[in-house]
């Protein structure tokens, strides 16, 4: 069960700073400040007016806040009795009237009894570790409690809380430590969980409950306290230190969301997205610091340093069971660019009947455009749409028979780029229609009738490509232009306006009043579909088991629904013939079903599912090393089918650990890769006449081929970000 923690949306790069110690806050210095109070009431009304959904103040939303606060608290239900939740239930319709009126009583003292029950819990957990554990017995460990209720009494938390730390123990064991240093880890872990706790101050309270009213309104609102702003500008801004990884809390365990292309992580090809970090070490030689339950902020402040500094993670790789072992990976913190993060191209190149085909690639990570060089008349500053128009002609001239955009983990950017970009393959017509809260409706169109590419498209894209890459792949969908070839999108078809606090409530009394991040519009394709909720449905599908009902925006509480408008006015190229994608599905599924590397992904994938999703544990230790000895043997066996079957390929699969010269990583995206460019050239073959005619036509037609300059616009959107 993945848990959507307020921090999600507000820390991102790891750039410059150490860790430093936090003083102890005693619960008598526990108590909102003017400020708090203040943003409270600037925040609530705001939302409750310009908010896209407009929820208006209820018992409805009190109870909710209230069950969000609680639940960000103690997301597994293992700290608070039944009484205690009896007791906050004085609250439950009072949170909405405290909202309106900056009234943030309720939130501290809902704390002050949390900071207890954990102190108490991490008292009887480390009394535990001077017991011995028999790992004979046959017995399961709940790890998923968010749905079961709260312990009835203290016996019943007991019981919880040894098999819990039955099964921390265990965890260690399998990993290979030895009992001092399992007993020193937990220890410290333990210690470690009340020390943060009680450093917890006023504006981390404020922090947690104002995110928690945020989020029972919607999952893209959020607010970020003046330091969270500041991290968020550095994101924002296309030139960071760090490792390039933005990270997210998940159940206790700090995760990898994603990893910044371009950046140390990425080119190091060691740390990938859902990979769970549970150790830090500062330099080759520092002691690793146990992060597990740790606050995120104070994991990110442990990973910052200057550049050129190493830090050494321990990582439990995506899909592994925790008891599967971590794997330590050392990273130089550097500068990431805007250079590092712009669209790339590559050629693979395709064996048929003894005839070499070649089918380019350009790699979008994000839709990115240098606001500042354009600010200041720079001609050559860098966008999306200039990158990629370029490194179109640059395939074209070296025999690219067809083009793939590979948008997979693309999460978007600006919308500016989105509507340019999808320029360069269209004829002029609108691209996306954009409803504000007040339900007026805009039409955001390429007005430029020229295009740059008008030969055969593939767009690729996973469960990660959102916002502005759904955009853009729905706009080639809906015109016919391409095929959409993976798996379905994330499903964030909505825009976020930041608000700064500062100028609503004209703070003067020194600092700051943070910010809102709040849901102002929502995105329709020109056919009149909402990408909000569903994404972007592919004409050629990945079978990967992957695929669930909480996957993306849809496995988010309280996320806009799917919803449609009337279609905008355009004109559809022909596109594929039903029967010819009929075919091209039938060879797509013929070639994955005689892959041996795609039957073992697929086993693997649906492996990995199994394993996120199940919600209990044995505590036999055979058992669990018999799992991870079947895990770590179906990963090598896929390393091992993976080379195999690109041995003999005429475009090898190299990764960004192969570029650094490492023999021991290999690129498991590859295959999908590679499938997408066969799924195009069958798309060639099946209907060469009119690919033929295109490759016959001269560089500038009248209107819908060759290698051409667009013009340049400037809309008020261009700043927008999603």
């Amino acid at each position: 069960m993945k848990y959507l923690r307020w921090y999600c949306a507000a820390l991102a790069f790891l750039c410059a700073g150490a860790w430093a110690g936090y003083p102890r806050v005693g619960d008598d210095d526990l108590a909102a400040g003017p400020q708090h109070r203040l943003a409270t009431v600037l925040i609530a009304g705001y939302l409750s007016t310009y908010h896209y959904k407009k929820v208006p103040f209820s018992d409805a939303l009190s109870a909710e806040v209230l069950k969000r606060y609680v639940e960000t608290l103690d997301a597994n239900h293992s700290y608070f009795l039944q009484q205690d939740l009896q007791a906050f239930s004085v609250y439950r319709d009072r949170l909405d009237e405290a909202l309106r009126e900056g009234e943030l009583g309720p939130a501290f003292e809902i704390l002050k009894v949390f900071r207890r029950r954990l102190d108490e819990r991490m008292s009887y957990a480390k009394a535990l570790l001077r017991q011995p554990f028999d790992f004979g017995v046959e017995e399961d460990y709940v790890i998923d409690r968010s749905k079961a209720p709260w312990p009835a009494n203290r016996a019943e938390l007991d019981e919880l809380w040894r098999k819990r730390v039955k099964n921390d123990v265990l965890e260690l064991r399998v990993a290979g430590k030895e009992s001092p240093e399992i007993t020193t880890t937990l220890t410290d872990r333990y210690a470690g969980l009340v020390q943060q706790t009680y450093q917890l101050n006023a504006d981390d309270v404020f922090d947690i409950f104002i995110n928690a009213y945020a989020l029972s309104i919607e999952p893209h609102t959020a607010y970020f306290s003046p330091r969270s702003s500041e991290d968020f500008r550095i994101r924002m801004s296309l030139s960071l230190q760090g490792i390039g990884a933005v990270l997210r809390s998940e159940n206790g365990y700090t995760v990898v969301q994603q990893v910044v292309p371009g950046g140390p992580a990425d080119q190091s090809g060691k740390l990938h997205d859902d990979d769970r970090i549970v150790a830090v070490a500062e330099g080759r030689q520092g002691e690793a610091v146990d992060v597990i339950g740790w606050r995120l902020e104070k994991v990110v402040d442990l990973i910052r340093g200057k550049r050129g500094t190493v830090v050494r993670l321990r990582i439990i790789p995506k899909g592994s069971a925790p008891e599967a072992g971590a794997t330590t990976i050392t990273l130089t913190r550097d500068t990431i660019k805007l250079e590092d993060q712009a669209a790339k191209k590559s050629m693979i190149e395709v064996g048929r009947s003894g005839s070499i085909s070649k089918i380019g690639v350009i790699k979008l990570p994000a839709f990115y455009i240098d606001f500042e060089a354009r600010a200041r008349g720079d001609r050559h500053y860098r966008s999306t749409t200039r990158d990629v128009r370029q490194l179109i002609g640059e395939l074209v001239r070296d025999g690219a028979q067809g083009i793939v955009i590979d948008l997979r983990g693309n999460g978007g950017g600006s919308l500016l780029e989105a509507n340019e970009l999808t320029g360069l393959f269209i004829q002029e017509g609108p691209v996306v229609q954009v409803r504000d809260a007040d339900g007026d409706l805009d039409i955001n169109e390429d007005n430029d009738p020229e295009i740059a590419y008008g030969g055969p498209l593939a767009v690729l894209v996973d469960r990660q490509s959102a916002s502005a890459s759904e955009i853009f792949a729905g706009a080639i969908q809906d015109y016919r232009r391409g095929l959409i070839v993976g798996e379905p999108t994330f499903g964030k078809g909505t825009v976020q306006n930041l608000i700064d606090l500062d100028s609503l409530g004209r703070w003067r009394r020194g600092g700051h009043l943070g910010q809102i991040k709040a849901t102002v519009a929502q995105f329709f394709r020109v056919n009149g579909a909402s990408t909000q909720h569903r994404g972007i449905e592919p004409d050629v599908t990945f079978p990967m088991p992957l695929q669930s009902s909480d996957q993306g925006e849809r496995g988010l509480e309280h996320a806009l629904p799917w919803d449609r408008v009337d279609p905008a006015e355009y004109v559809p190229a022909a596109g594929v013939p039903q029967r010819t994608l009929f075919d091209l599905r039938t060879r797509h599924e013929q070639r994955l079903a005689n892959s041996p590397i795609f039957k073992l992904l697929t086993e693997q994938a649906g492996q990995a599912h199994q394993i996120e999703k199940r919600d209990r544990v044995t505590l036999a230790e055979d058992k669990r090393r018999a799992e991870r000895s079947a895990w770590e043997g179906m990963r090598a066996e896929i390393e091992k089918q993976l080379r195999l079957a690109f041995a003999g390929s005429p475009t090898p699969v190299k990764d960004s650990a192969a570029r650094k010269g490492s023999k021991d990583e290999v690129d498991l995206g590859a295959p999908m890769l590679h499938e997408t460019a066969e799924v195009l050239l069958d798309l060639i073959e099946l209907t060469k006449p009119v690919a033929t005619r295109h490759a016959e036509q001269p560089q500038r037609p009248e209107r819908d081929s060759g290698f051409v300059r667009r013009s340049e616009t400037s809309p008020a959107r261009d700043a927008t970000h999603l």
